[in-house]
């Protein structure tokens, strides 16, 4: 048994350990992460404590679940339309994780989103140290009205869970930038998330929200477990009193030195989050525009769409997930799939299957923004050329084969593109 396959067994084999996580699991989608950062198979659950041994023994370090809770978890699938997903969707929690690289102004953030949250009568907030650099702070699904506008609260992931987030960011933003400017110069904060002063200071000057991104989630969104080990730092994800966070440190997250004592979303109280519901539908109707916009048709290659199985090998290893590289991948996937003749919903669903596949996965408001975008563009642009050193390469996907090379030693192919229409050529095939 390797080293890290034993800390996770003394780990998960405590009695209590494996309570708190299978309290955490009902209902949800919960999947295996192992010391590498790859992803175990989806959908998968976990029902008895058994399901936890049996996992770890197979060299599972951390276990990271939906944030949405589900009727049936096991009839999920890549690629599903909405219909069928708010058809097995029995809830969701407000989850937010905001990212931050300095440890000390993640707990500012969090401390000033529990306060909005008690502002507006949440008494069922919790919050939890990541297990590695920042915390996550959520309210349960039963804090939530049971229809918003009419419609079942079920149906408005995440579409409210955005409008809650952006809501939330214009709530606190005045008062984070003054905690941020009492502690510390916007220069001295630049080094601090190692950031160009530039680009965290705006019009108004200290721009909090460029220093700290909230990210909206898509469906299927999975956050690592309470009581879950950390996959890179073995540190335990640790649910935590709001009165504790000042003098929490990481290391207080060590496995020999935790209890377990919390719980992360636990309901306190019934709807106690309507209040807040409220006010971010008020605001929202006055200030969000939707993310979630018609994409417009894009002109495609009028030859025809080529299959995957002609696909570079470049693209094929970036189709398995990315743990890095993934917001340069978007760029090359869209570029070279609209040279294969693809149209906007093919690549659209391609890119949703792919991006389940990342870790972290991007947010689906990030990739809709980049197809609009690419969507708007005339004309097809190529994808990096196979020798840009800040591709391929870069975040090794880039394996060469007899096609690549073109019966030589050296690689012959230029670009990605070309490599489709070698390969037919030689196959004597043609798009399909």
């Amino acid at each position: 048994m390797s080293e890290s396959v034993q800390r996770s067994w003394n780990w998960y084999s405590r009695e209590s350990v494996q309570r708190a996580i299978l309290e955490i699991a009902k209902n949800r989608e919960v999947v295996s992460v192992f010391a590498d950062s790859k992803f175990g198979k989806r959908p998968d659950v976990l029902n008895y404590p058994g399901d936890i041994l049996q996992a770890v023994a197979q060299g599972t370090i951390s276990f990271h679940g939906s944030v949405e809770r589900w009727q049936q978890p096991m009839k999920l699938d890549v690629g599903q339309p909405k219909t069928e997903l708010d058809a097995l969707r029995i809830g969701w929690d407000v989850f937010i994780d905001p990212d931050v690289e300095n440890f000390e102004i993640g707990k500012i953030v969090t401390k000033q989103i529990v306060e909005a949250f008690k502002d507006h009568g949440v008494s069922s907030y919790s919050i939890k140290f990541t297990g590695g650099k920042g915390f996550h702070i959520g309210i349960p699904f039963e804090s939530l009205p049971e229809k918003i506008n009419m419609q079942p609260t079920t149906l408005l992931y995440p579409d409210m869970l955005q409008k809650i987030i952006e809501y939330l960011k214009h709530y606190i933003e005045d008062m984070l930038r003054e905690e941020l400017m009492a502690l510390a110069t916007p220069a001295e904060i630049s080094q601090k998330v190692n950031k160009p002063l530039n680009d965290i200071v705006g019009k108004n000057g200290l721009d909090p929200f460029k220093i700290v991104s909230m990210d909206i989630f898509s469906s299927r969104h999975l956050f690592r477990l309470p009581y879950s080990l950390h996959e890179k730092t073995f540190l335990v994800s640790l649910p935590l009193r709001l009165e504790a966070l000042d003098k929490f440190e990481r290391e207080d997250a060590l496995p020999e030195k935790v209890k377990l004592e919390e719980r992360f979303l636990t309901p306190k109280a019934v709807h106690d989050a309507e209040p807040l519901i409220i006010e971010a539908l008020d605001w929202a109707s006055k200030h969000v525009i939707e993310v979630k916009q018609e994409l417009p048709r894009m002109k495609v290659m009028q030859t025809g769409m080529v299959s995957e199985e002609y696909f570079p090998p470049c693209v094929h290893n970036t189709l398995k997930g990315l743990t890095d590289g993934k917001k340069r991948s978007v760029f090359v996937l869209i570029n070279f799939l609209r040279n294969m003749g693809w149209d906007i919903d093919k690549m659209e669903k391609k890119l949703v299957e792919w991006n389940q596949k990342n870790y972290p996965v991007l947010s689906s408001s990030y990739l809709r923004s980049q197809l609009r975008w690419h969507t708007r563009q005339e004309k097809s642009l190529l994808p990096p050329n196979c020798d840009n050193p800040n591709f391929y390469t870069n975040y090794k996907v880039c394996t060469p084969d007899e096609t690549c090379k073109g019966g030589t030693d050296k690689i012959t192919i230029k670009n990605p593109v070309s490599y489709p229409f070698r390969k037919m050529k030689r196959s004597g095939k043609k798009k399909r």
